[in-house]
C-alpha cells in the first residue's frame, strides 16, 4: 500500500516553490518571516526530493505547520503522489482541518493557479456505524416527541439510564440527517455526547461486518470518508491509525509516497498504546455471553468457567511483569486461548447472521490476546494492574516499537518527524533511536544517500529570546524528593514562588498526591489567592478558569505537562516538584531499561533519563509560549544541578538564564508585578 500513488490520471503540475507557497500564507495571515520556517521548508522539500528522513525541531512560535505544508503540497503537485501527515491528536487534525491547511491551500492556489484536494481520515470509531443505528431498536419516546425535547425533559430529572436513552436518541436523528445529506457523521461533528451514548452508534473495527456483507455497505460513513482519502493529494491522519497502518500491512491508509508525523516526540507513546492488549474478567464475561446463544451448552459452560479462571489467576498474580510461563496467569491464558478457539470455530465464518459474526469477531479479539499472554515473548511485555474502579487486569505491550517503525514505516516510506522537543541531550539521536533510526545511519544536511534509513537531524531554533524572556530557576539547596511527599521546605518555597508571582501559576507535578498537598498548603498559607487542582472540576473547565483569571493557579499532573498552552501574564510561574522519571513500578519502562542493560548499554540514560528529558523539555515550554510572554521556570529538585546527569537534562531544556538562588528567582516575580 505505500509508493506512489494510483493518482495518474493527470499529470504532474508544474514544479510549485514551496518558498514562494510559504511566504504567501504568512502575508495573508497577517504574519512576519520567520528564519527558522523558512529552513523548515527549505530542508523538509529537500528531504522530499531526496528520499532521506528528516528529524526537525521547531521550536514553539516557529510555525511548522506551514513549515511542513507548504513543501509537502509542492511536492504533491510536482509529482502526483499523495502525502500524509500523522498528527498526534484528533484536536491537532481538526486544527490544521479549520485553520493551517486552508490558509496553505489557499497559497497554492495563489501562487500555482492549482488547488491540491487535502482530506481528513480517523479510525473506524469516530465515525457511525449505520448498521449500529439501524439495527439498535429507537427509544419509546422517539415516536411521540422529538430528541431535543427528550434531551431537555430529561436533562435535571430523569436517572442515568433515560439520559443515555435520550442522548442515542438524539445521536440516531443526527446520524440520519447525515446520511441523507452524504456527510460523514463525524463525531467531532456530532451534538454533545457522552462516550456511553457514542458506544451505542459505532462500532469497534472488529466487529464491523465489512462493506459488503452490511445492509448499509452502500452508506458506510468510513467507507466515504476513505474514498475522500483515495482522491485526496494530501490526507492527515493520527498517530493511532499510523500505528494501525503499520501493524496490519498497510491497510488503513491510502498508498502515499511521504510521510510527516507532526508532535513526533509522543509517536513511541502513542504507537505503543494502540500496540497494548488488555484483558479482564468483565470483558471476558460480556463477550462470553453473547456467543452463547450459537454455542451447545458444554462449549458454552467452558467458555464462562474460564470467567472464575481468569480472576483466580489474575487475584494470585504479583502487580508486576510476569516473567515465568508457570505463573498464573499464562497458564490461565493458556486455557482461554484453547476455549476461544473451539468457540471461533464453532461459530465459524457465517456472513447472514449479523449478530453471530459480530460475536465471533469479539470472541477471536479475546483469542488473539490470550494467545499473545501466553506466549510470554521476549518481544512483549506482560503484567497485572489493579484499581478501585476495574479490579485488576492484564495487560501485554511491546518491549520497543522500534523494530515495527523501522521495517513498516521508514523502510518503505520517506518520512519527517517534527516536534518542538527532539533534540534531548543536545543531539537528535536519542530520538532517532527509539523510532528506529540508527546514529550509524545518521547523515549531512547536503549529504545525499541511497539508504533507505538514512536521516538527517535540524535544529532551527526558536524566534524566541528564551535568555531574556524567563530564568530557569534550580532549587540546589532544596531537599532530593522523597517517598514520603512533598517536604515542609519545598512546600513552604512553592508558597513563596506563588505569592511573589502573585498567583499566575501553572503547577506540574509527579502525582496527584504531591499536587493536592501543594494546593492544601497554598491555600492554608495564602488565603487571599485561588488555586486550583486538578480533580476539583473537569480539566477543560479548570483550564479556561485559569486562564480568564489571571491571579488564579493551577496544579496537576501529568494532563498538564504538554496539553495547555496559556501564553500572556495568566501564565508567568511553572513549578515543576520532580524530575519527571518514570515510576519505579512502571513494568513496561522498567523492561525496556533492563533490555538496554542487558544489550550492553546504559538503560537509565537511553530510557529513564529520555524519558525525564523529553517531559521536562515539554513543561518548561508551557512558560513562553509568544515573544511578549516572560516569567520563570522553577525546577524544585536539586538533582538537576547536582547529579551527573543533570547536564542531559538541563541541554534539552529552553535556553533560559540559570540560577540556583531562591531570591534571583522571587525578586524576578516581584518586578514582573512591578514592586
Amino acid at each position: 500500500m505505500y509508493g506512489p500513488t494510483s493518482r495518474t490520471s493527470s499529470p504532474p503540475s508544474p514544479v510549485a516553490d514551496p518558498a514562494a507557497i510559504l511566504a504567501h500564507a504568512v502575508g495573508e495571515i497577517g504574519g512576519e518571516a520567520r528564519p527558522g520556517q523558512e529552513a523548515m521548508v527549505a530542508a523538509v522539500a529537500e528531504s522530499l526530493r531526496g528520499g532521506v528522513h528528516l528529524l526537525v525541531q521547531a521550536g514553539t512560535g516557529t510555525g511548522k505547520s506551514l513549515g511542513y505544508l507548504a513543501p509537502a503540497l509542492a511536492h504533491c503537485l510536482a509529482t502526483n503522489e499523495r502525502v500524509v501527515i500523522a498528527t498526534a491528536t484528533l484536536a491537532l487534525q481538526a486544527q490544521l482541518a479549520t485553520k493551517d491547511i486552508p490558509a496553505a491551500l489557499d497559497a497554492v492556489e495563489a501562487v500555482t493557479g492549482s488547488r491540491p484536494k487535502a482530506a481528513i481520515l480517523k479510525g473506524r470509531t469516530n465515525y457511525a456505524c449505520l448498521y449500529r443505528c439501524r439495527s439498535g431498536g429507537q427509544p419509546d419516546q422517539g415516536a411521540l416527541v422529538g430528541s431535543g425535547e427528550v434531551l431537555e425533559a430529561v436533562s435535571t430529572t430523569a436517572d442515568d439510564v433515560s439520559r443515555l436513552g435520550a442522548e442515542v436518541l438524539a445521536l440516531r436523528e443526527w446520524v440520519e440527517e447525515q446520511a441523507a445529506a452524504k456527510g460523514l457523521a463525524d463525531r467531532d461533528d456530532a451534538p454533545s455526547h457522552t462516550a456511553k451514548g457514542w458506544a451505542q452508534v459505532s462500532i469497534p473495527t472488529r466487529e464491523c461486518l465489512g462493506v459488503a456483507n452490511c445492509p448499509f455497505g452502500a452508506e458506510c460513513f468510513v467507507e466515504a470518508s476513505r474514498d475522500e482519502a483515495r482522491d485526496a493529494d494530501l490526507v492527515v491522519t493520527n498517530h493511532a491509525l499510523l500505528a494501525i497502518n503499520a501493524m496490519h500491512g498497510g491497510t488503513a491508509l491510502p498508498e502515499h509516497s511521504a510521510l510527516i508525523i507532526d508532535e513526533a516526540h509522543e509517536l513511541v507513546s502513542r504507537i505503543t498504546t494502540a500496540a497494548t492488549d488488555e484483558l479482564t474478567p468483565g470483558v471476558l464475561d460480556r463477550t462470553a455471553r453473547r456467543a452463547l446463544t450459537w454455542l451447545d451448552d458444554d462449549l458454552g459452560t467452558d467458555l464462562l468457567d474460564q470467567v472464575d479462571v481468569l480472576r483466580e489467576a489474575l487475584d494470585e498474580s504479583e502487580l508486576t511483569r510476569i516473567l515465568s510461563a508457570s505463573a498464573p496467569l499464562p497458564f490461565a491464558a493458556a486455557q482461554l486461548r484453547d476455549v476461544t478457539r473451539r468457540v471461533v470455530s464453532a461459530l465459524g465464518k457465517v456472513t447472514d447472521d449479523a449478530e453471530r459474526t459480530q460475536a465471533a469477531a469479539a470472541v477471536k479479539e479475546i483469542f488473539d490476546v490470550a494467545d499473545r499472554i501466553a506466549k510470554l515473548s521476549d518481544k512483549d511485555v506482560v503484567w497485572v494492574t489493579s484499581s478501585d474502579i476495574l479490579g485488576r487486569a492484564a495487560y501485554v505491550a511491546p518491549l520497543d516499537v522500534a523494530h515495527l517503525l523501522r521495517d513498516e514505516v521508514f523502510s518503505t516510506t520517506t518520512t519527517v518527524l517534527t516536534s518542538a522537543t527532539l533534540s534531548l541531550g543536545g543531539t537528535f539521536e536519542p530520538a532517532a533511536g527509539a523510532v528506529g533510526l540508527a546514529a550509524a545511519n545518521r547523515v549531512g544536511l547536503e549529504e545525499e544517500s541511497d539508504n533507505p534509513l538514512a536521516w538527517r537531524g535540524l535544529d532551527v531554533g526558536s524566534p524566541f529570546d528564551y535568555r531574556r524572556q524567563g530564568i530557569l530557576y534550580v532549587a540546589r539547596r532544596l531537599p532530593p524528593p522523597g517517598r514520603d511527599g512533598l517536604s515542609e521546605e519545598t512546600l513552604a518555597e512553592i508558597a513563596q514562588l506563588v505569592w511573589a508571582a502573585e498567583g499566575r501559576t501553572l503547577g506540574l507535578f509527579a502525582s496527584r498526591r504531591a499536587a493536592d498537598q501543594a494546593a492544601e498548603y497554598c491555600r492554608r498559607e495564602l488565603p487571599d489567592f485561588t488555586i486550583l487542582a486538578q480533580g476539583d472540576a473537569q480539566l477543560s473547565e479548570l483550564t479556561r478558569t485559569f486562564t480568564a483569571d489571571p491571579a488564579t493557579s493551577l496544579f496537576g499532573t501529568m494532563s498538564l505537562w504538554q496539553g495547555v498552552d496559556v501564553p500572556g501574564e495568566t501564565c508567568q510561574l511553572v513549578i515543576i516538584d520532580k524530575i519527571p522519571f518514570p515510576r519505579p513500578d512502571d513494568p513496561l519502562m522498567q523492561a525496556r531499561k533492563k533490555a538496554v542493560d542487558d544489550a550492553g548499554g546504559n538503560g537509565f540514560m537511553s530510557v529513564a533519563a529520555t524519558h525525564a528529558a523529553l517531559l521536562l523539555a515539554q513543561g518548561t515550554g508551557r512558560l513562553i509560549r509568544r515573544s511578549e510572554d516572560r516569567g520563570v521556570v522553577a525546577v524544585l529538585d536539586p538533582r538537576l544541578a547536582t547529579a551527573r546527569y543533570g547536564s542531559f537534562l538541563k541541554a534539552s531544556l529552553p535556553g533560559f538564564w540559570l540560577t540556583t538562588d531562591g531570591d534571583v528567582a522571587v525578586q524576578a516575580l516581584r518586578r514582573l508585578r512591578g514592586d
